[in-house]
C-alpha cells in the first residue's frame, strides 16, 4: 500500500498538473516527522510480531484496514483528478489565472477530500497491520497536520475567492473530525 500510494501520487501529478512534476511528487520526502512515522511502524510492527505473533493475526482487523486504505487512497487520487491542474502539493500564495474553486465530485462532499483520504489511508496502513500504538499515534499526528495546514489553506482560498469559498465553507464539511476549518469573523 505504500509503494502504491506513493508511485500514484507521482503518475496522478503526471497525468494532471505536469508542469509540477519532480522528484517530489513521490512524496517520498515528505517530511522528516513523515519518514520517523514510517520507521516507528515498521519497528512496531517487527517487536510485536516476535513478541506477540497473535497479534498480527486478527484478519478481520486487518481486513477493516485494508478498506481504509483503499478508500483513503481511491479518495485522495479522486480529489487530485477532479481538482485537475488546481491541484498542488504545495499549497499555493498566488492565484494563477487558471486557479478555480472546485466544488464538484468529491469536493462536494468534503471541502478537503484529498485530506480525507491520506487521512484514512495512513489510519489504515496502521490498522491493517495492527500496530495499535502506530494507529494511535498516526491518529493523533495526522489530525494534528490537518488541523494546521487546513486552516492555512483555508487563509489562502479565502483570499483568492472571497465570498464565494466562505459560501463553499459553510454548505460543505471539512471531512475531517472535529476539524471546521479556520474561524472567519464577520
Amino acid at each position: 500500500s505504500l509503494s502504491l500510494f506513493h508511485y500514484s501520487e507521482y503518475l496522478v501529478t503526471a497525468i494532471n498538473n505536469p508542469r509540477s512534476l519532480s522528484l517530489d511528487s513521490f512524496l517520498l520526502n515528505h517530511s522528516f516527522e513523515y519518514n520517523l512515522a514510517a520507521l516507528s511502524s515498521w519497528v512496531e510492527f517487527t517487536l510485536e510480531k516476535l513478541l506477540f505473533p497473535e497479534l498480527k493475526q486478527i484478519t478481520w482487523l486487518s481486513t477493516v484496514g485494508l478498506v481504509m486504505v483503499i478508500f483513503g487512497d481511491c479518495l485522495r487520487k479522486a480529489a487530485m483528478l477532479t481538482a485537475g491542474s488546481n491541484f498542488n502539493h504545495i499549497v499555493q500564495n498566488e492565484k494563477s489565472d487558471t486557479h478555480t474553486l472546485v466544488t464538484s465530485g468529491v469536493y462536494g462532499w468534503f471541502r478537503h477530500p484529498s485530506y480525507v483520504g491520506w487521512f484514512y489511508w495512513s489510519i489504515g496502513t496502521q490498522v491493517m497491520l495492527c500496530n495499535p500504538i502506530c494507529v494511535v499515534g498516526y491518529a493523533l499526528a495526522s489530525w494534528r497536520f490537518f488541523r494546521e495546514r487546513i486552516e492555512e489553506e483555508e487563509i489562502t482560498l479565502i483570499h483568492f475567492f472571497g465570498e464565494e469559498y466562505l459560501e463553499y465553507k459553510r454548505k460543505v464539511p471539512s471531512g475531517l473530525p472535529f476539524i471546521k476549518g479556520v474561524k472567519v469573523e464577520l
